[in-house]
């Protein structure tokens, strides 16, 4: 019996489900690499995005800040001297004039001290006095002493000129001689003494009454001030204007330097406006700001700036330019435009939602025909309200979603359906 040879199959089940397999498996590798290349997508609603569309605009940078009117001049109200409010003349809300008294304050320390300054002046007084009769009395004491030994010395020269005559006759002694002269010569020297101590003590004497006259001078002028410090315990009115508030209550104590009203001149308006410290390097007189009121539009111009910072911000005053709007009152708001720089023509995207999640760093920029949005980078910079400033990633004409996007995760782009 022949052997007969037994062709094999080329093309076998196992080997086609094989080829099958791997034909699978390239293809779904090559699809998963065109889906990666086109990046992740999640399909929106397009009725609630907002769509903005990027403009090539003039650009004014600005803050919104809100300001309180206030009285072009105020004049504040202070103790100057501390005291138990005694007597309140007038109350808040009322129209004062110039030099009108106000309140009263009772100060029994410095009622005491006026008392004790008066007593001291009083015995300041006699003793300048009681000097000044020494100093009289002295001076003619040193008179009488000086007409008396030019008295003796007179009769001592008519004594000394006789001995001479008798002395050369030999009708006296040399002793007596002698002894005449020497009290002659005595009392000259003692005429020169006490003119000598009439001269030291009349200088003394008067630098005394000098020291004395001076410090009773110190003295009244310092009762001056006690009693005008006395007088200060009456608070007038500085000017005259609307008494805007009062703070005090009989029987009250106020300590020196305590606020106790103001008075406000109705003359005309400014707004005081609080600015956060993070612009105070771009804050200068000048500066303009719009508001609007009634329909109509009104611009305002920084006059004065207070650099001191507290709690964060510092404050500035704004007068109005041209004329105030009708109708404004004290303690009213306004919602100003605070422009921080010069109007100038930039590549503008309007505000919207995305900012808080992307932070300017990228947006959903829509294609031409509106039917997918790609995640695009770009570079913002100055903003406000309504604009941001393009700088980088974004031409005129092109549209992007503004709203936010919470709810689109890390997707690359979105369909809008």
């Amino acid at each position: 019996m022949v052997d007969r040879i037994i062709k094999k199959k080329r093309w076998t089940f196992r080997r086609i489900a094989w080829i099958l397999g791997a034909v699978l498996i390239v293809s779904l590798t090559v699809y998963s690499l065109l889906l990666s290349g086109q990046g992740s997508r999640l399909n929106v609603n397009a009725d609630r995005l907002r769509i903005a569309t990027v403009v090539r605009d003039e650009f004014q940078e600005y803050i919104p800040v809100t300001g309180t009117v206030i009285p072009i001049n105020t004049y504040y109200l202070d103790a100057v001297e501390g005291g138990r409010v005694d007597t309140v003349y007038l109350e808040a809300g009322t129209f004062v004039r110039k030099g009108e008294r106000i309140l009263k304050l009772a100060n029994t320390n410095l009622l005491m001290d006026v008392m004790y300054r008066e007593a001291e002046i009083f015995q300041q007084s006699n003793n300048l006095r009681n000097t000044r009769l020494s100093m009289e009395q002295n001076s003619l004491e040193m008179e009488r002493q000086l007409l008396e030994l030019q008295f003796r010395i007179s009769q001592q020269r008519r004594i000394v000129e006789s001995n001479i005559s008798l002395a050369h006759k030999n009708l006296i002694s040399q002793r007596e001689f002698d002894e005449s002269k020497d009290e002659l010569d005595y009392l000259e020297r003692r005429l020169v003494l006490t003119r000598k101590t009439q001269r030291q003590d009349s200088i003394f004497r008067t630098v005394q009454i000098e020291q004395l006259e001076a410090s009773l001078e110190r003295m009244e002028a310092n009762l001056a001030i006690v009693r005008r410090n006395m007088d200060n315990l009456v608070i007038r009115a500085p000017v005259s204007g609307h008494l805007t508030s009062l703070n005090a209550e009989i029987g009250e104590s106020k300590k020196r330097g305590e606020r106790l009203g103001q008075i406000d001149i109705l003359d005309g308006f400014k707004v005081r406006v609080p600015i956060d410290e993070h612009y105070i390097a771009r804050i200068d007189k000048g500066q303009q700001a719009t508001f609007s009121l009634s329909g109509g539009t009104y611009r305002m111009t920084i006059a004065k700036i207070y650099p001191e910072v507290l709690e964060s911000r510092f404050m500035v005053d704004m007068s109005f330019n041209g004329e105030e709007p009708g109708g404004i009152r004290r303690g009213q708001t306004f919602r100003l435009r605070l422009e921080l720089g010069e109007l100038s023509e930039t590549v503008l995207l309007e505000t919207g939602g995305f900012y808080q999640k992307t932070g300017g760093r990228w947006v959903y920029v829509l294609d031409e025909l509106g039917a997918e949005a790609k995640k695009r980078q770009i570079h913002l910079g100055r903003q406000n309200t309504e604009f941001y400033e393009v700088l980088d990633g974004l031409e005129p004409g092109e549209r992007v979603i503004t709203s936010s996007y919470d709810t689109y995760g890390d997707n690359d782009r979105l369909v809008l359906k």
